[in-house]
């Protein structure tokens, strides 16, 4: 994409494709197309935009490759033989502009994947602007995708943050050959035509993958029963969890946590875990003494996990402003305990807010008890087979 392709992206979004005429500078005048091009393109954008998603583990850089994917697509349309190849052909594009993509970048993380947990009695480390950090996923980013009962992996296990910080450990290529074979269930001789390469090459990169990952995924999600508190349940303790923010009540919080329970920050490599270890930063950073009701929390979804968006006060605003996404992950137990919450991952980055559909800010004089926000209930996530189906 060239300068003024992508401001032209950036300034119009969706409708990049759709204002771009034949008779414009930036379309061949050679080629003819029909009027109705853009709209085919975009009605696989959504699908396209959590495939990237998976493979760039950022939601800024799946929109931007699937930008690119489109503006490819436009231009060469000609070459395309039969509207019934549009979606392989649309994810060879794909594919190839986030591979691209992916040889400049380093992968991404998350501090937990990364580096050994911190000591809360020391000063918090300056955040690590260098490093690439995974990107939370809003839920309505998934509403095009159907699931696939033949996948080896459910739609809700392929976008958990636990999933995909195991498939950062993956080369590119491998990482596209599994999502491909594993997730969206392509056989290995579509997945060699896509990647103009042989089957047997295409088995030996996805056997490879499938080791790895095994490694590095299955250890940490061991195969336990997928299953949350009933949602009444759930939605009291995130109500609990909501109150307690919203009123500093570190007590109220920790009484919502598991013992070996952890907390992370990104773009802060320093994680915590523990209740004791949580207690302590919880004291020396978010809830200083002296600062009382700096934090207004929103209930959203993101990665088929309960989480908020966070808004901090503001005071030179008269508002309290976005500050970033939190993920709270459960105890995978039906069991009616206590302590349920397993992990907090604190997303700070205001601009993910305005991602996941919320405002930017919210009004400070306006009385905003918990309850007065419903939390969402969270999409059903099934057990995925031990096995999937063999690439053919």
């Amino acid at each position: 994409m060239n300068a003024s392709e992508k401001q032209q992206a950036q300034a119009h979004g969706t409708d990049t494709i759709r204002s771009l005429d034949p008779g414009s500078p930036e379309a061949d005048s050679n080629v003819t197309r029909q009027p109705d091009i853009g709209l085919l393109l975009e009605s696989h954008r959504q699908e396209l935009l959590t495939y990237c998603y998976r493979l760039m583990g950022s939601l800024h850089d799946a929109e931007d490759q699937v930008q690119e994917t489109m503006l490819r697509a436009w231009r060469h349309y000609h070459t395309l033989n039969g509207s019934a190849s549009l979606r392989p052909w649309l994810y060879k594009i794909a594919t190839n502009t986030c591979l691209d993509a992916l040889k400049k970048r380093s992968s991404r993380t998350l501090p937990l994947a990364a580096f050994p947990p911190a000591d809360p009695e020391s000063p918090l480390p300056a955040p690590l602007t260098e490093a690439r950090w995974l990107e939370p996923l809003p839920h309505h980013w998934l509403a095009a995708e159907a699931e696939n009962p033949e996948a080896r992996y459910t739609r809700a296990e392929s976008i958990s943050l636990a999933f995909l910080t195991a498939l950062q450990w993956l080369p590119p290529r491998q990482r596209a050959v599994l999502i491909l074979a594993d997730v969206l269930d392509w056989r290995a001789r579509e997945i060699a035509h896509l990647l103009g390469s042989s089957i047997g090459a295409v088995n030996s990169i996805l056997h490879r993958a499938r080791l790895t990952l095994e490694q590095r995924y299955r250890a940490q999600e061991p195969e336990t029963a997928r299953q949350q508190p009933a949602d009444e349940e759930m939605r009291r303790l995130l109500a609990r969890y909501m109150y307690a923010w919203e009123h500093d009540d570190i007590e109220g919080l920790i009484a919502l946590l598991k013992e070996e329970a952890t907390l992370s920050m990104p773009p802060y490599a320093a994680w915590y875990q523990g209740v004791a270890a949580i207690r302590t930063i919880l004291a020396a950073c978010p809830f200083q003494s002296g600062k009382p009701q700096q934090w207004r929390l929103l209930p959203t979804v993101a990665n088929g996990q309960p989480a908020f968006a966070v808004y901090r006060l503001n005071a030179a605003r008269d508002a309290y402003t976005a500050y970033g996404i939190q993920v709270v992950c459960l105890e995978r137990t039906a069991a009616a305990v206590a302590r349920v919450i397993t992990s907090v991952i604190m997303f700070l980055n205001a601009t993910l807010v305005v991602s996941f559909g919320l405002p930017e800010q919210l009004p400070l004089t306006a009385d905003q008890p918990s309850h007065s926000h419903p939390v969402p209930a969270l999409p059903q996530a099934s057990h995925s087979p031990e096995q999937g189906s063999d690439n053919r």
